[in-house]
């Protein structure tokens, strides 16, 4: 008798060329069928049940058509603008894709009765010391990034589309064609002997990428809704990080100084604490994301099967 291939559900990741996104096709493609969005073409992923196509969030119609067409189950949504300083003098172009792309998104979704699972981030509250901020924390963002995630967020909850929010931080791992972040950054900054100056008074939960993935595909699979903070379990400040991952890769820690955010001259305010209570993820979800020394010691196995 002929192998009959079993019917996937399908679910559409917007933001697919992204590190999240390209962990998120990882996650999801065992048991899943992946039809990747975005602006850049598609990204070197090989997985038999990937697909991809062209669409930019802001274009209202061509989303809707896309969704309408191909009917997927769960609409995730890891597109954004994440340029922080640039929403400060770019901001038409941050609300147009943080708040109407999101829109266009949810509405969507919400037309064919599809799940949307969409990604925020700590950025929406003010960073007060001694505040741990829990999902029902009131909100108080400092930048206009932060202005237009939450109005992203409200965006989802307004358009009657079941929802689930998932906020994280200080995002790091390896992806393929992707922008630097701040991990791969100092690797690179410190492989080469080069000084950096890292903040010591910023403070938040480092997450490791491939670990943010899994636990959106754990909800999927559990079918969580509402707001989750999910994050790396570690709380520290960035010059700590910097500190733990000269340590893991064997890099001269003198050569990371400390600096003052007040010394940076950047045109966005930045919550200082983003302290988040991770308390609903680990009941619901039965999961904890690792630490920063975990975290680290995958990130750098996976740099060098990169790199060999």
């Amino acid at each position: 008798m002929a192998n009959l291939k079993l019917h996937k559900d399908k679910v559409m990741i917007f933001g697919a060329n992204g590190l999240l996104g390209q962990k998120l096709v990882q996650a999801f493609s065992e048991k899943y069928e992946i039809i990747g969005a975005g602006r850049k073409p598609k990204p070197p992923l090989d997985f038999e049940d990937f697909h991809y196509i062209n669409c930019d969030i802001v274009e209202r119609a061509v989303v809707r058509k896309a969704i309408r067409d191909i009917k997927p189950k769960m609409v995730i949504n890891a597109a954004a603008y994440t340029n922080v300083d640039g929403c400060e003098a770019y901001r038409e172009e941050c609300w147009n894709v943080n708040v109407h792309g999101v829109e266009n998104l949810a509405h969507a979704a919400q037309s064919i009765d599809a799940w949307i699972i969409h990604i925020s981030t700590d950025y929406l509250f003010d960073g007060k010391e001694g505040v741990q901020y829990a999902e029902d924390s009131k909100p108080n963002p400092l930048s206009y990034y932060g202005r237009s995630k939450l109005a992203g967020e409200n965006a989802v909850i307004a358009s009657g589309a079941e929802y689930t929010i998932v906020r994280t931080m200080i995002l790091y791992g390896t992806g393929r064609g992707l922008r630097p972040n701040f991990a791969t950054w100092l690797v690179d900054k410190l492989s080469k002997g080069e000084t950096v100056k890292i903040v010591d008074d910023q403070f938040g939960h480092p997450t490791l990428v491939d670990d943010l993935a899994k636990a959106i595909l754990r909800m999927a699979e559990l079918k969580k809704t509402g707001v989750f903070h999910v994050c790396g379990t570690d709380y520290l400040s960035r010059y700590d990080f910097a500190i733990k991952l000269a340590q893991i890769f064997g890099f001269d820690v003198s050569l990371i100084q400390r600096a003052k955010t007040a010394d940076l001259n950047q045109k966005a305010v930045r919550p200082m604490h983003s302290h988040f209570d991770l308390s609903k993820t680990a009941r619901e979800l039965g999961i904890e994301l690792c630490g920063v020394e975990e975290g680290l010691k995958i990130f750098k196995q996976q740099l060098k099967s990169t790199r060999t």
